[in-house]
């Protein structure tokens, strides 16, 4: 359940590793081979055997990638690893590229020559990226070519095992809706424009099926593949070793069992053949549409139809998502209290401060796993936006400074989120703006209305402004959605600038704005927030939607420059201490309890 601190990479991992592959590609006659951060599954989540890209360079972001040709390579990285990267990889073999600003097949038109063979493993691409990749390659005179057996795994001698980790029911009684209703709902989708859909992502077989699993860290979810047609008939398909019979009971009669290895005979036996399907191009790995190919099958091409439904949470899941948050806020709370008494005596580091808050969310009694790695960012290490502390990275929480913690946990009931940032003894002047500025985000985007129809990109702007009237921003998106007891990230609801799916009742989502000062700290504050039914305001014409904020838990009153608050954000903020302190101090300690008490006092204009 713990996370681990140790460093997953030896100083010269690249240095040994490229040369090796660089020999095993030449093997297999190829001149370059491209190395995402995947697996056939397409999750951010991935079991130690598909973490290829961390094994061969170092970097241990949850996203990015690699291309290595014969005499450069380079790495591609978004906003929130511009540092990491750096910090992880030795850049005089690999070339930090930004994927904003250079698309990988924008970089193979520059970089290949005529006559170069590029690999690629299907299983870890989609059609998507390989039809952007083959048009570089062609312009270029260079080939573009699947690999039967990935290179990477020829050189790895100790990858691990794939996991076989058991399926375990999820309760109706907190998903809400059984897996008959589900496959019901996914079929009456596809009528009329489809015969069958073909899904890869875990968490939309975890939530269509009703199953959860462990077969990746940070997430309960089984790796397996799904098929659903419009007669409201489905196939799990997976490792026979994950089934028990208790799952076996729980599936309904309408879905089939099937083998990894018996796929290929399944489709042949539902006559895949001359059929339309609904494919997801962004999701589904070539080497399937490949197999749908050979099978002469017809590609629709739209979005995983799980999604929607799956991010639109139903009334129990929602009442376990408030009974996880409550949780989580006592868990934290005592976490805050703790770290507030200990902090002065200049013993605490970022281990030892993760530590603990993993061991007050474990005393629940409750948790199954924390949601990711803990984000616990110390000084300059705050900074960095996805910063994953090991032991040689590891600071002390030093006076003077800022405390960085982005945590969460999972729970038979929800999944949370939760970001705080703490001063270590007395914040100074541009901190406490800083801070101010990403509050004002925050508060003004939990206050929200908004018509329906209204979508991510154009709320993003409502958490940015205060920061934009300093002439300040972040390098990431303002939220992100959330599973219920899945993923921490979910789709395809969000709030970021290229948020383009509008909310809809029942969506979860965090509130997460931040500023980060290079070298020397990072500010966030984060909390999840739903979205509520639309309603009409009185006097209003349109139905409009609002938030519900769902995280419990004090946001540091010391380092708030009151002056810069309007009385309705001074309101907004005096109101969730109020309701902080009424929904966990009855579950505190004494001492924690008075530390709450302090922590939730209103503030004054």
């Amino acid at each position: 359940m713990f996370q681990s601190y140790s460093d997953q990479a030896c100083p010269d991992q690249g240095r040994v590793r490229l040369p090796m592959l660089r020999e095993e590609l030449q093997e297999q006659g190829l001149t370059g081979f491209i190395v995402p951060r995947a697996d056939e599954y397409r999750g951010e989540n991935l079991a130690s055997y598909a973490e290829r890209l961390s094994w061969l360079t170092g970097f241990t972001g949850s996203a990015g990638s690699a291309i290595i040709l014969r005499g450069k390579a380079a790495i591609f990285v978004d906003g929130r690893y511009t540092l990491q990267v750096r910090d992880q990889v030795d850049t005089d073999l690999l070339t930090p590229v930004s994927i904003m600003d250079v698309s990988h097949a924008d970089w193979i038109g520059e970089n290949v020559q005529e006559g170069d063979i590029i690999g690629f493993d299907p299983w870890l691409h989609t059609s998507r990226e390989i039809e952007a990749l083959e048009k570089s390659c062609t312009a270029q005179g260079a080939t573009l070519k699947a690999v039967a057996a990935n290179p990477v795994d020829a050189i790895w001698s100790d990858q691990p095992a794939r996991p076989q980790e058991p399926i375990v029911p999820h309760p109706l009684e907190l998903a809400g809706q059984s897996c008959s209703d589900k496959i019901k709902a996914i079929a009456e989708k596809l009528d009329g424009r489809a015969d069958a859909t073909f899904i890869t992502m875990a968490d939309s077989i975890a939530w269509l099926f009703n199953i959860r699993g462990a077969d990746v860290p940070r997430a309960p979810l089984p790796l397996a593949f799904a098929i659903v047609t419009s007669d409201q008939k489905a196939a799990l398909i997976c490792d026979p070793a994950k089934l028990n019979q208790e799952v076996k009971d729980h599936l309904p009669d309408e879905v089939s069992l099937v083998t990894e290895d018996e796929l290929q005979l399944y489709l042949e036996k539902i006559d895949a053949g001359g059929k339309n399907w609904l494919l997801d191009l962004t999701l589904l790995p070539q080497a399937i549409v490949t197999m749908l190919e050979d099978q002469k099958a017809i590609s629709v091409h739209g979005a995983d139809p799980c999604l929607l439904l799956k991010a639109t949470k139903t009334e129990a899941e929602l009442d376990g998502m408030r009974k996880a948050h409550q949780r989580d806020g006592v868990a934290m709370s005592r976490f805050l209290a703790w770290l507030d008494r200990n902090a002065p005596s200049g013993s605490l580091d970022e281990i030892s401060s993760a530590q603990m808050l993993e061991s007050f969310r474990a005393s629940t009694g409750c948790l199954k796993d924390i949601s990711f790695d803990t984000i616990s960012g110390a000084g300059p290490n705050g900074a960095i936006v996805h910063y994953r502390v090991t032991e040689t990275t590891n600071k002390k929480l030093e006076t003077g400074s800022l405390y960085l913690v982005d945590s969460g946990g999972q729970y038979p009931d929800g999944t949370t989120d939760i970001t705080r940032t703490i001063p270590i003894g007395t914040p100074d002047e541009e901190m406490k703006d800083r801070f101010t500025r990403v509050l004002k985000g925050m508060i003004a985007l939990s206050r929200a209305c908004f018509p329906k129809g209204t979508n991510g990109a154009q709320l993003d702007t409502i958490a940015r402004q205060p920061l934009w009237d300093a002439g300040l921003d972040y390098a990431h998106g303002t939220g992100h959605g959330v599973g219920s007891y899945l993923c921490v990230h979910e789709g395809p609801q969000r709030i970021a600038k290229t948020g383009s799916v509008p909310l809809e009742t029942g969506n979860i989502l965090s509130n997460e704005p931040g500023f980060y000062k290079e070298g020397a700290w990072g500010i966030r504050i984060e909390n999840l927030i739903v979205v509520n039914p639309a309603e009409k305001q009185k006097g209003g014409e349109q139905d409009m939607h609002s938030f519900e904020t769902l995280t419990l838990c004090p946001i540091d009153r010391r380092l708030i420059k009151t002056e810069l608050l309007s009385g309705r954000e001074i309101n907004w903020l005096n109101d969730y201490h109020e309701r902080v302190f009424a929904e966990l101090s009855q579950d505190l300690e004494e001492e924690d309890r008075n530390w709450l008490a302090e922590a939730t006092k209103p503030l004054h204009s």
